[in-house]
């Protein structure tokens, strides 16, 4: 029978992947992918937990596919330009159709989420499988992707100089886009995701703001998905601020910590996926999970242990 967790070579899972220059150009675009991927969705997750639109996210992924599909239908071709604007188009149509149902009709926001998405994803599936045989977009790549065959991917050339495969550019260009997005919008970001009342009072428009943030989150889903798949995406679009607020209560910091938190993320999902031969996308989901367990725990805003010790301490400060 074969051991579940296999000996740990620490040469060949920590040191072999950076011995030579060949093996070290290969696994760092591994791992600057899966950083720069943790780190946009871990951005504007952010305040998309912050309005409670944690499976915002998922919902978005699956609505792209019809985008994907019509784009390719309609140009007869895969690239790039025409595919992100079809899968932009549908993401922000999926965001929308989420919002009428859940203002114009008596369903409540998880069940127009989940209408909406799976009524997307089908319609997608439905598109490639009759009218897009040749379109080689498989439904399974987007949910799992590889981020392993990232080093496979297209070269961008600036002349004759290889500047880099186009997805790492892709989602370098997405994140330095959400870094300045978030640094110009903060203060409006952050009135309308805590107090849509006091939002309307100051002049700003909510739905406006919303849809910029829709906007943005689909195309970090575009950028990402097609290397790493929506489950890391989504998973990454929860846990770093999910995690970061067992320590911190106030945005900016919780916004900091995407940073040292996606590095983590990265490196230990890459060694784990090393050590036990398995799927890297899946290893940095449950480094991610290790990590929010231990915040569950030890988290000095209400995790367990640390509530159950101060419990503890007042009863017996009432004691005596």
């Amino acid at each position: 029978m074969t051991e579940f967790f296999p000996p740990l070579d620490f040469s060949d899972t920590f040191w072999a992947p950076w011995a030579t220059q060949k093996d070290f150009a290969w696994n760092a675009q591994i791992v600057g992918m899966g950083i720069m991927v943790s780190l946009s969705c871990g951005l504007i997750g952010s305040f998309i937990v912050a309005r409670k639109l944690a499976l915002m996210g998922d919902a978005i992924s699956h609505g792209i596919l019809p985008g994907l599909a019509i784009a390719f239908i309609t140009t007869q071709s895969n690239a790039l330009f025409p595919m992100f604007i079809g899968a932009c188009g549908a993401g922000l149509l999926c965001s929308f159709c989420i919002e009428w149902l859940h203002k114009k009709t008596p369903l409540k926001m998880d069940a127009a989420l989940g209408l909406t998405f799976t009524s997307f994803f089908a319609l997608g599936v439905l598109l490639i499988t009759q009218m897009g045989n040749n379109t080689h977009i498989d439904p399974e790549c987007l949910l799992y992707g590889e981020i392993g065959f990232t080093p496979l991917a297209e070269s961008i050339y600036w002349g004759s100089v290889e500047i880099g495969s186009r997805p790492l550019l892709s989602i370098g260009l997405v994140t330095l886009v959400i870094i300045l997005t978030i640094t110009v919008f903060y203060k409006q970001l952050m009135v309308t995701s805590f107090d849509q009342t006091l939002s309307v009072s100051l002049g700003l428009s909510v739905r406006t703001i919303h849809y910029g943030l829709m906007l943005v989150l689909a195309i970090t889903i575009v950028a990402s998905f097609e290397s790493v798949g929506v489950i890391l995406v989504i998973a990454m679009l929860i846990f770093p601020s999910t995690t970061a607020s067992f320590f911190f209560t106030r945005m900016p910091a919780i916004l900091l910590c995407s940073f040292p938190l996606s590095i983590f993320y990265s490196f230990g999902g890459f060694f784990l996926a090393r050590w036990l031969d398995c799927s890297i996308a899946g290893s940095m989901v449950v480094v991610a999970m290790v990590c929010f367990g231990i915040a569950w725990l030890l988290g000095t805003e209400n995790g367990i242990l640390t509530n159950l010790f101060f419990r503890k301490r007042t009863i017996l400060d009432h004691s005596n």
